[in-house]
């Protein structure tokens, strides 16, 4: 279908020498979420619906012009550290730009940081997933602690009564900056510390200690010293943070403010000058004796944290089908209002070939989200039983790094590809482009990278082997719907039937079972378009290394034309 080609310039601007024609208009003014399709699908198909309209109302502000100009200036005004302050006094506060709290602000309102756990209805998870993965489409730096602060509720409930203290605030809808002391809050978020600069992942390598005040033990009273070299959200009101007791590896709750409303002895070195992620600040702090309470029991600290590290890396893999499906917006947009060669971008037939090849990653990749956050739905209601757990326990376990590897991994190649779309346009930062594809990395790196991921993957399958039966049980589902999809399984089969040299190949391990997954979801689900696209290129072989490589048989218009984010 042609598409007219608009000025971009308001009637009478003068425009001195010439007339700006042929420039696409920005893509303002639409629901991020409703055209969104796979993912409002998704939403219905996975139990959230009731979602729906609280998620349009997002998906209206993450595509106005407000949201747009103050997620740039959330990210070109990046935190500033204030150490002391006039008098010489240590205060370590970071001040944020204005734009960084109003998105704050707009995540807290809507319970993004809670709803898993104050909803109190079906499908919380995958609800919560949505409408988190539709305001990350504004600005994503500020989901970090939007992140942390969902995530840190199963891993404080291992201390009930530190979660019954808590909780009330933590689940509060008011967004409170101030740097005082909790209780006096209307709500507050939580931050996390755990690697050093001498373990990163390990963190059964911190240096850390931990010295009791009495008799400490779970829920006890320490003083911590030592050093850590990430402090996600450093401005948060409450960490979990990792550190050596005599027993081992440990789990603490550290505050910034103490209840008597002293600063506690938690210290900032300095921010980290990051690649992306630049609206959040990130920290290296130094604690000296800081007051801390231990949660969970002695030694167990790891097993403690694992839980709100696979919650935060659940919202890694959300982060990233949201980075995608910006880039599939933006670049589908700018083709659909941009001219060369005697037709729109839209409609030739290598571009054409790109955009669907975008719009295929990013569904699969909004399929997965979704379908995994129903998995910590599913699991979260079940509860724990026997030794292994639940069917949707052990897929969740599984299904959790096999999609956090592949999807983070895919994005910021797919970032760099959309970005091309838009020509020399999307290479300046007015186009929000590079701030997307710098944002993209941070997902695979932070909470364990490829490598970390990939060895997580075989140490469930070797220590919980019902994890793959569960993870093989949700494949099958799509078993006799494609022969492709049915080929692609039966070698995922074969390359797990034997573990020998399997830590050399990991990543092709996962690979696949992260292929075999989308396929099954999309080949269920999505319009035949995407599924026989999907399933001739990533299952088949049927196309090249990079994107825009699709096989002819493609429906090319139809798959497009699904992925535009189209103005209202």
């Amino acid at each position: 279908m042609a598409t007219a080609i608009h000025p971009s310039s308001p009637p009478g601007a003068n425009q001195g020498t010439h007339e700006v024609f042929n420039q696409a208009p920005p893509l303002q003014g639409v629901d991020m979420y409703r055209s969104n399709v796979a993912l409002v699908e998704a939403v219905q198909r996975e139990g959230a619906a009731w979602i729906d309209e609280q998620a349009s109302e997002i998906g209206r502000f993450a595509g106005s012009a407000e949201a747009i100009e103050m997620s740039r200036l959330a990210n070109e005004n990046t935190p500033v550290l204030r150490t002391h302050d006039r008098f010489g006094n240590r205060i370590d506060e970071v001040s944020y730009h204005p734009a960084y709290h109003h998105f704050m602000w707009a995540s807290i309102s809507h319970g993004l940081h809670c709803i898993p756990w104050s909803a109190q209805r079906p499908g919380a998870h995958a609800a919560r997933a949505a409408a988190f993965m539709t305001i990350s489409q504004a600005e994503g730096g500020h989901g970090c602690p939007i992140s942390m602060t969902c995530a840190v509720v199963p891993s404080l409930r291992k201390q009930p009564e530190l979660a019954a203290a808590w909780e009330p605030s933590l689940f509060s809808r008011s967004y409170d900056p101030r740097l005082i002391d909790p209780a006096e809050k209307k709500g507050i978020t939580c931050g996390m510390s755990f690697t050093e600069k001498q373990g990163g992942s390990d963190l059964r390598a911190n240096t850390t200690r931990a010295q009791p005040i009495g008799e400490g033990g779970a829920g006890g009273e320490y003083e911590l010293t030592g050093h850590k070299w990430f402090c996600s959200a450093p401005m948060s009101d409450m960490f979990l943070i990792t550190a050596q007791t005599e027993e081992g590896i440990s789990c603490f709750l550290v505050p910034r403010v103490l209840p008597d409303s002293s600063r506690n002895r938690f210290y900032i070195q300095r921010l980290k000058d990051k690649l992306g992620n630049r609206s959040n600040a990130s920290a290296e702090i130094e604690l000296d004796g800081a007051w801390a309470q231990m949660v969970g029991e002695p030694g167990r600290g790891v097993a403690t944290v694992v839980e709100m590290i696979n919650h935060t890396r659940l919202d890694c893999v959300l982060g990233s089908a949201a980075g995608m499906r910006l880039g599939v917006a933006l670049a589908t947009h700018h083709c659909a209002g941009r001219a060369a060669f005697g037709k729109p971008l839209i409609e030739q037939p290598l571009m054409r070939n790109v955009l669907a090849d975008l719009c295929i990653e990013s569904e699969a990749a909004t399929a997965t989200a979704m379908r995994l956050a129903r998995a910590y739905d599913e699991a979260h209601d079940d509860g724990q039983t026997g030794e292994n757990g639940t069917q949707a326990q052990l897929f969740k376990r599984i299904a959790t790094a096999v999609a956090k590897y592949w999807t983070c991994k895919r994005g910021p190649a797919h970032a760099a590809e959309a970005l091309e779309c838009l020509g020399g346009n999307g290479y300046v930062e007015e186009s929000g482009m590079p701030r997307l594809y710098r944002e993209m990395p941070v997902n695979s790196a932070w909470e364990g990278s490829g490598n970390v991921i990939c060895l997580d993957v075989l140490r469930a399958i070797v220590k919980q082997p019902a994890c793959l039966d569960a993870f093989v049980a949700e494949l099958e589902l799509a078993a006799g719907a494609d022969e492709r999809f049915d080929s692609h399984l039966a070698r995922m089969k074969d390359e797990l039937s034997s573990f020998d040299d399997a830590e050399r190949r990991a990543r092709k391990i996962v690979e696949s079972m992260a292929l075999a997954l989308q396929g099954s979801l999309v080949v269920r689900h999505a319009p035949p378009a995407v599924a026989d696209a999907f399933c001739a290129s990533r299952l088949a072989g049927d196309a090249g290394l990079e994107y825009g490589t699709l096989p002819a048989s493609c429906d090319f218009a139809a798959i497009v034309e699904r992925g535009r984010a189209q103005i209202a």
